[in-house]
């Protein structure tokens, strides 16, 4: 009897050990007692009725992603492209997500590819391949609406790949081509047109500046031929001052007018006009001369 005893608590010991249960971090556990659902177990230490109840599930509350294949899709105007989503989402209640629907991702799968052709229905392909945005934005209120029965909340939706058919995609390339050139070659006329917009304003300026310059030089030179002129002229106005202020003799101006008469003699010219006043002055100096010899 002792031996069944000790045998009896042991079994009872083992029991109780297995059915003590630790929910780690990040973690819920759904309990069933016959079959129904009792309760919700969080993070911490707990103990389930040997027998009577059980884990139906361990849901992880971490947010998760699903990298679904690519699926087929038509566009607005009868284009055939693939592509495939990846979808980030977080489980909010763990018994909804027990009890709601059977394969979960199997169904936030199918949703997403039933969802992906409905908005790309409604868009031509370039639409398409510039507004992943806005089909994004549009997934994820779709889908996070259809699993919210779900326990599930969709956080957020990706479009990862966007496969166009061959000829598409040599024909975008072609198109690609054609419009890098073309901005290749307003480039380059933009660079030349600049260029020669650069090289002609240059030459005006330098045009202006020897103008300039020209025209300064010119004003320097005749301020300098007038200041010269200024200082001949006020010269010879001393000069005849002077001259007025010594009241000269007549001797003394016949004298000058020889001097002047001889350096008139000197020039170039073959026909001389002499006033009678220096006539009568040369004859008085010949006069002059013939009383030197007498003497």
């Amino acid at each position: 009897m002792e031996i069944l005893i000790v045998a009896l608590m042991l079994i009872a010991l083992v029991i109780a050990v297995m059915n003590i249960k630790i929910v780690p971090q990040a973690k819920a556990m759904v309990i069933e007692r016959l079959g129904a659902y009792k309760e919700t177990w969080g993070v911490g230490l707990h103990m389930k009725v040997p027998f009577l109840e059980r884990i139906a599930g361990t849901v992880n509350l971490k947010e998760q992603i699903a990298d679904f294949r690519p699926q087929a899709v038509i566009t607005k105007d009868n284009v055939t492209m693939h592509i495939d989503t990846v979808v980030y989402f977080q489980i909010t209640d763990p018994k909804l997500y027990t009890y709601g629907v059977e394969h979960p991702m199997m169904a936030i799968e199918t949703l997403t590819a039933t969802t992906l052709r409905n908005i790309i229905g409604d868009l031509e392909l370039d639409e398409t391949l510039t507004s992943r945005d806005t089909v994004n934005a549009k997934m994820r209120a779709i889908l996070d609406t259809a699993t919210d029965p779900w326990g599930i909340k969709v956080n957020r939706v990706e479009l990862k790949n966007i496969i166009p058919p061959a000829e598409i995609q040599d024909a975008m390339e072609k198109q690609m081509k054609a419009e890098r050139e073309r901005r290749e070659s307003i480039l380059r006329a933009e660079g030349e047109k600049r260029s020669a917009i650069l090289v002609a304003e240059g030459e005006k300026e330098s045009a202006i500046l020897r103008a300039e310059a020209v025209k300064e030089s010119k004003i320097r030179e005749a301020e300098g031929d007038a200041e010269a002129i200024l200082k001949v002229q006020s010269a010879i106005a001393k000069g005849v001052e002077m001259i007025n202020e010594a009241n000269p003799s007549k001797s003394a101006i016949a004298l000058r007018s020889l001097e002047t008469l001889e350096k008139v003699a000197d020039g170039k010219s073959t026909k001389l006009i002499i006033p009678s006043e220096i006539q009568n002055l040369t004859a008085l100096a010949a006069s002059l001369k013939e009383v030197m010899k007498d003497e």
